[in-house]
């Protein structure tokens, strides 16, 4: 990565057309492009030789060649140890078993040589054979060429790449820094032309590669195989949790849960599933034993045993879930689980599987991070020496404007390195499991979250025969189980958060959803799906279930998300597209809402079986690199609806609809459980607002920024608080129906002292005088300004001022340090002037240090206009033109058909409620926005099933009244601050 240029597959493809017949691949410190590079070979008919490069920085040190697959795993265990040990390579390669290694030329002394071991004779070095002692030794000497690029342009390309590795300038590479210009893809007579006068080199090489060989097993999987040790032990104690998870949700006597259950158990024991079964299950039994939430999403939701588990809480017999799109004999690929876990737990998780299977069998799995838009600018910028300032220029600029030479080689250099892999990241989620140690499959490397990853990716590895564990973390959960232990501390009140079919059916939570009132809740809560869940008047379990789904941006932008509405809204005025939608898809109106439904269309009207509508639907979500594949699928389609007599322009719609919903849309099961999560949201919400509100706060996650939770909280009726010494923690803290505001939203106030200050006050009580407080904990005077501006010692009595004089008297530049006496020393006091104070500076305080006011936006305008209407009143207009005033509370960016920018905002009105706006382009180029903050704005008022909002004609932003302290003239016979 940042060297060559050649991906697996072209490098394959040239050395077969120059009569290459053997090839090794031999990245630097990785193993990444292993597979791909071997399957390639092997669909050439070329022998692929697998190996690594070992580098200490740009220092060659030697190559390993496998000799077989123990040689693999060999030369991935060295490169592992020094990767997760942070240590540099050893110069001297261990003793490898079923591995060759090759020393530069110069390197090593002959005489030295293992038996394993050769000399690496490049094409340069060839003349230095003559007067060498190596030239005694060729049955010691092997050809050693390099190849990085194939032409003169892509030599540039390398050193580029090597100035972004390096972080240089381009004119401070040197010729160490970069491969050499002969690094290039020879014919096989040319290459061996090179060594005619040494054919001793030439048959020792011959003979080490006849020696080599690979072969990666692609059928068996790779996965853990057992749980309990033995297959038949898997399936009986499987079986066993199932049947008694099974009583527990349906009772004793449900013949069709247990029908169910046969079948499925039946079907994962067929496929060898058990063991990945009871491995989810020990996963989420570990997390529920430490009191963690978790939420079981995704095609693995389809199955009853997965439910009867406990793994997931989305009962497929009530939602017509069916197991084929998690498990069936045709899918194409393995399946996997995705566990969502609340974001501050999911590494502890992770660190208890790794330490459950072994380190030596565990693995996060990677991901590539590739060089793409406006990063190949900034990256190219910097090697090309331009300030960050003419970057910035051009990329608001449009790349077709004329430039100059660097501008121009920045763009043509740019498209040659789109897409080439930059470093490698952490996947999401994605776990591995495996049977034999990971090291026979790759290397692997520490990242910063502290644990091993792999070097491949998932489509690697599912292409190998790994299917993961995707064990994800995500704010919303934090939100519920933070809600849940502050309502206990709050309110003595302990809340079930599992009866979710209980909340599905109240009249208290059904109006919230119906209205949209779903602030702070999760995936339901940004304006775009408040406006959808208000359309469609939304207030049933299913009806939320497909919302979930058709507010994804393919569906919204195909136009269905709107016909889905209009049909919903309409159910006897529309006529379906063929019998075959009626038949499977009356539940959505006939309209594709899931990604099971792009299975049942493919299947059913188009005829593909079930494993080719699975190849389709996953390629449509981009989650197959088998593009033949996938064009076989798609011919097939279009041949099989030709032969059932379709017209054309039927089949084209279909595709059409079926290509727009599948790359976006979630499969049922997944929306289910993002509905059982909002659910409980909603239920926290409706009847605990104010803790609710508060995890939200604490969690920091969520579509809004803190201020508009806070903004909230208040609406809620909470009684919202700065933070205060004597009442405040690092988070949030609610006591009653106050929110005192955490330290940990003072801006630059150091965590150490917003931890330090409650563990006083816990260990010898609230602080009496900020005298008290300097004595009790250790801080800077700047920190302490930053308490006493925002009031944190208003409990003193003392004005804002008074304490800041006091502050400076007794740290002047120093540092307070606790003293513990037996007796209190009373500090000295001193007479000071009366000291002039405005309220309005103590909001420019908020403002500054926490990034927002406390008090009402609108108490900050000039203007004592507020609109003429609220937003409450739209309906009531619609079709007029009104002037509203709105505090901006989020804008989405959008482009239209013609490339034009278009938004739509969202704002809070003087009351506190929402409103939305719609900014086309010409009424946005000429009035634009201009940073948050509050703006009148002029339109007209539009209705679409039942929402209201303003299509903008003219907008400007209000000014505040400014900050007293920051006027430029003072006034006559007084001096900052101070009355005299």
């Amino acid at each position: 990565m940042r060297y060559g240029t050649l991906s697996p597959e072209r490098l394959v493809s040239e050395a077969q057309a120059k009569g290459v017949e053997v090839l090794a691949l031999t990245d630097i410190n990785n193993t990444s492009a292993c597979f791909d590079f071997y399957l390639a070979c092997k669909k050439a008919n070329i022998k692929p030789l697998l190996g690594i490069e070992f580098r200490n920085g740009q220092e060659l040190l030697y190559v390993g060649i496998a000799k077989n697959n123990q040689g693999i795993r060999e030369l991935n265990e060295h490169l592992t140890a020094c990767s997760l040990a942070k240590t540099s390579l050893p110069e001297t390669a261990p003793d490898f078993e079923h591995a060759y290694v090759i020393y530069p030329f110069g390197s090593k002394s002959v005489a030295d040589l293992k038996e394993n071991e050769f000399i690496g004779v490049k094409v340069t070095d060839v003349p230095r054979l003559y007067g060498s002692e190596e030239k005694a030794y060729q049955d010691r000497l092997v050809i050693f060429h390099s190849v990085t690029f194939n032409t003169r342009l892509e030599y540039h390309v390398h050193r580029l790449l090597r100035a972004v590795d390096n972080n240089i300038l381009f004119s401070q590479l040197t010729t160490s820094d970069h491969a050499s210009s002969n690094e290039i893809l020879m014919s096989m007579d040319r290459l061996l032309d090179c060594y005619r006068n040494f054919p001793q080199v030439i048959r020792t090489t011959n003979k080490l590669a006849a020696n080599c060989s690979v072969d990666l097993d692609l059928d068996s999987p790779k996965n853990r195989k057992t749980f309990t040790g033995s297959r038949r032990d898997d399936r009986s104690l499987l079986d066993k949790l199932a049947i008694e998870g099974m009583r527990c949700r349906y009772g004793e006597h449900n013949r069709e849960a247990n029908a169910r259950l046969e079948k499925e158990l039946n079907i994962i024991d067929r496929l060898d599933f058990s063991a990945y079964f009871l491995i989810t299950w020990d996963i989420v039994r570990y997390a529920q034993g430490r009191g963690y939430h978790h939420v079981g999403r995704g095609s693995g939701a389809n199955s009853i045993v997965a439910y009867c588990l406990g793994i997931t809480d989305i009962d497929p017999i009530e939602l017509d879930l069916y197991f084929e799109r998690f498990i069936n004999p045709h899918r194409t690929s393995p399946p996997d689980f995705d566990i969502d876990f609340s974001w501050n737990e999911r590494d502890e998780i992770i660190d208890y599987i790794f330490k459950r299977y072994g380190r030596k069998y565990v693995a996060l799995l990677a991901t590539y991070n590739t060089f793409k838009g406006k990063s190949i600018v900034r990256e190219l910028g910097k090697v090309y020496g331009l300030p960050k300032s003419e970057i910035d220029a051009f990329l608001n600029s449009s790349y077709s404007e004329k430039g100059n030479h660097i501008t121009d080689s920045i763009i043509r250099y740019g498209k040659l390195i789109e897409k080439f892999p930059n470093y490698l990241s952490i996947h999401a989620g994605g776990v591995l499991i495996t049977e034999e140690p990971i090291t026979c499959y790759t290397a692997l490397e520490m990242m910063p979250k502290g644990f091993p990853t792999t070097h491949w990716d998932m489509h690697v590895a599912e292409d190998f025969g790994f299917y993961k564990y995707d064990i994800l973390s995500q704010r919303g959960l934090g939100h519920i189980k933070d809600a849940v232990e502050y309502i206990r501390e709050n309110r003595g009140t302990k809340v079930d958060i599992h009866q979710v079919s209980r909340f599905t059916r109240d009249e208290k939570v059904k109006k919230m959803l119906r209205k949209g009132k779903t602030m702070g809740c999760f995936y339901i809560e940004s304006p775009a799906m408040r406006g959808l869940l208000s359309k469609l008047r939304c207030d049933t379990y299913l009806g939320l279930v497909a919302a979930s789904s058709i507010i994804r941006p393919g569906v919204a932008k195909s136009g269905m998300m709107r016909e889905y509405i209009w049909r919903f809204h309409h159910p006897d005025q529309f006529e379906y597209l063929h019998p075959i939608f009626k038949e499977n898809l009356q539940e959505t109106f006939g309209v594709m809402v899931y990604q099971e439904d792009v299975i049942k269309i493919a299947h059913h009207f188009a005829g593909l079986d079930l494993g080719e509508a699975d190849i389709l639907r996953r390629a449509m979500s981009g989650k197959t690199r088998s593009l033949d594949a996938f064009q076989k699928v798609i011919d097939k389609f279009f041949a099989n609806c030709n032969e059932k007599g379709y017209p054309e322009s039927l089949t084209k719609e279909v595709w059409r609809q079926m290509e727009s919903f599948s790359g976006y849309s979630f499969c049922k099961a997944h929306s289910a459980s993002f509905a059982v999560e909002s659910y409980q949201s909603l239920f926290l919400k409706a009847y605990y607002p104010l803790e609710f509100m508060t995890a939200v706060i604490n969690n920091f996650g969520g579509f809004y920024r803190t201020e508009i939770y806070i903004h909230e909280a208040r609406k809620e009726g909470a009684n919202v608080e700065a933070p205060c010494v004597n009442h405040s923690n690092l988070l949030t803290r609610i006591r009653g129906e106050t929110l005192y505001l955490g330290f940990i939203h003072l801006k630059d106030l150091e965590q150490k002292i917003g931890r330090a200050i409650p563990y006083e006050r816990e260990k010898q009580g609230p602080f009496k005088n900020p005298d008290d407080f300097l004595n009790r904990v250790s801080i800077s005077l700047e920190q302490l300004v930053i308490l006493i501006r925002i009031g944190a010692f208003r409990f003193s009595g003392q004005s804002k001022k008074e304490l800041l004089w006091h502050a400076h008297l007794r740290l002047g530049v120093g540092r307070s340090k606790p003293e513990r006496s037996l007796f209190a020393v009373a500090t000295k006091q001193y007479q000071l002037p009366h000291l002039v104070h405005e309220p309005l500076e103590d909001t420019y305080d908020e403002i500054e240090l926490l990034g927002f006011p406390l008090c009402s936006p609108f108490d900050l305008l000039k203007t004592s206009h507020r609109g003429d209407i609220k937003a409450q009143e739209l309906m009531n207009q619609v079709g007029k033109t009104v002037r509203m005033v709105g505090y901006l509370v989020s804008i989405k960016y959008i482009r239209t058909v013609k490339g034009d920018q278009m938004h739509f905002a969202n704002f809070l009105d003087v009351d506190g409620d929402f409103f939305d706006t719609t900014h086309f382009p010409q009424s946005l180029q000429q009035y634009p926005f201009r940073g948050y903050g509050l703006y009148a704005v002029k339109g007209k008022i539009v209705e679409e099933f039942g929402h209201p909002s303003i299509e903008v004609d003219k907008m400007v932003k209000l000014p505040l009244r400014p900050d007293p302290r920051l006027e430029e003239e003072l006034k006559p016979g007084r001096l900052r601050g101070v009355d005299v």
